[in-house]
């Protein structure tokens, strides 16, 4: 039979767990961590173009036997990608795995461009609300102006 433990009876829980049991209690695994039996799913090792040339390098300059292994061992490396990376080098593959993945950067001047292309069609659109508003107060200055006119003013200019 397992034996039982109770887990949480300072905490006055009173809940019976087997031994060894998480209790996901406080006093357990803190929240956000990953508990200490889960493993993190493996990632992929990305080797650079500079770092294959020199273990291409170093395994070419091998002459004894058991060097290559002793190598291979050391870099943590399986024999196959040595082929592989033979392979790409003669291929010409490795001299472009050194060059930046992605677009390639604007140049600096193609950039300070568009900013000065962006900023200046704010400053045409904030032009173009300037004229309608002065050209909105110009009417509203012309109608309030016919609207105070002294109504003397007009009768005795129609005689």
């Amino acid at each position: 039979m397992l034996d039982l433990e109770l887990n949480g009876a300072a905490a006055g829980r009173g809940v019976k767990r087997a031994v060894g049991e998480l209790s996901g209690a406080a006093g357990g695994v803190p929240a956000g961590v990953p508990g200490p039996e889960l493993v993190e799913g493996a990632k992929r090792r990305r080797f650079t173009a500079e770092y294959k040339l020199r273990v291409l390098g170093e395994a070419e300059a091998c002459s004894q036997p058991g060097e290559i292994g002793a190598l291979l061992r050391r870099e943590g490396l399986y024999s196959s990608i040595l082929s592989e990376w033979r392979k790409q080098r003669d291929a010409g593959a490795l001299e472009a795995f050194g060059r930046p993945r992605g677009r390639k950067a604007p140049h600096p001047l193609e950039a300070e461009n568009g900013v000065l292309r962006r900023r200046a069609e704010r400053a045409e659109a904030d032009l173009a609300k300037a004229r309608k508003v002065i050209e909105a107060q110009g009417n509203v200055y012309a109608l309030l102006g016919e609207l105070l006119e002294p109504r003397d003013a007009e009768e005795s200019t129609k005689r």
